[in-house]
């Protein structure tokens, strides 16, 4: 049995290590390649419903005519996903890892009619990567959780495959949500999907994109949560996403809980033989401390036991800056 086998969602993986949903899934040439280096599964890039809706309604108003304007559109979503459908099944002929369907949304409109089309060119689950954020000053509180529940619900009622739910991290408790979404049959969520981050441009007083990769820091909020939702929510599988850079941040996550882990960032800096690099640390990592596979020390760092998780944290806080000396 290979020791670093580990599974979610309903899917057998050969170790926790998926390539994440980004450039470096967008065509099949790339996916087989991630195969070849060691990857477990691949989650496409994004089919982006905000793209489909603006450029559709785009095309609405530089047109006059009624008719003319439902067919562009018609058209342009036909073609949006003719596209991802080849990507899939072009994947799928290629590679025997499973490969994962992403759907970047933030609403239940009529694009969820794209999942059902998803599972019949042959995906193995389908990732919901949830991207929004609250700003409105008539903000109606839980609103914005039960989009995510309704989100889920309409997908699952046009597919029988695993439905994925990737979280943002821009909530004051998730858990709640989280246990919500496996009350209705998410088969997994990830923890976190990261959002593009803006800048401005102080000499052309223009707003401009921001660090696009992602940091080892970015890892800490991903422990703490991950932690937290799998003592609260143990049967749940969830996946860590966001400072999984090496081999150590990888045996962090699944100490925390997770099952497995999306990595990106990293794949970027260090290219494919990164994955290789993750596996190996991982599985010295195992045999240095007697593990045997990945279920005998998943979890094994998160919140189950702890009284009051508060408590803890606040107490790592004193703990360390009582011992700070100023500059």
């Amino acid at each position: 049995m290979n020791k670093l086998e580990t599974s979610f969602a309903g899917l057998k993986l050969k170790n926790p290590l998926i390539v994440s949903s980004s450039g470096l899934t967008n065509s099949v040439e790339r996916n087989k390649r991630w195969e070849e280096a060691g990857a477990a599964a691949v989650v496409l890039k994004s089919l982006f419903e905000e793209q489909i809706m603006m450029e559709s309604a785009r095309m609405q108003k530089s047109n006059g005519y009624g008719e003319e304007n439902e067919y562009l559109m018609t058209y342009y979503r036909g073609h949006c996903l003719n596209e991802y459908i080849e990507l899939l099944r072009g994947t799928k002929e290629q590679c025997s890892i499973p490969v994962i369907a992403s759907i970047n949304c933030y609403s239940d409109a009529e694009w969820t009619d794209f999942a059902h089309t998803l599972e019949e060119a042959g995906a193995d689950a389908i990732e919901l990567n949830i991207m929004a954020i609250q700003s409105e000053i008539d903000y109606d509180y839980g609103s914005f959780e039960q989009r995510h529940i309704d989100i889920l619900r309409k997908v699952k009622a046009v597919v029988d495959i695993p439905v994925i739910v990737k979280l943002g991290s821009r909530f004051t408790n998730c858990i709640p949500l989280i246990d919500q979404l496996y009350a209705n049959g998410v088969a997994a969520v990830v923890l976190f999907n990261r959002m593009a981050s803006p800048d401005i441009q102080i000499n052309t007083m223009t707003y401009t994109t921001g660090e696009v990769l992602g940091n080892p820091s970015d890892i800490s909020e991903v422990i703490r949560w991950i932690g937290l939702a799998s003592a609260r929510i143990p049967s749940l599988n969830l996946i860590a996403s966001g400072g999984v850079g090496d081999g150590a941040a990888l045996v962090k996550v699944i100490l925390a809980g997770a099952q497995a882990a999306e990595v990106c960032s990293t794949l970027y800096r260090h290219g494919a033989s990164q994955v290789q690099s993750m596996l190996y640390f991982m599985e010295s990592w195992m045999e240095e401390h007697g593990y045997e596979s990945i279920v005998q020390f998943k979890g094994r760092m998160n919140a189950t036991g702890m009284e009051d998780e508060t408590v803890f944290e606040r107490t790592q806080f004193f703990k360390y800056f009582s011992q700070k000396e100023p500059y």
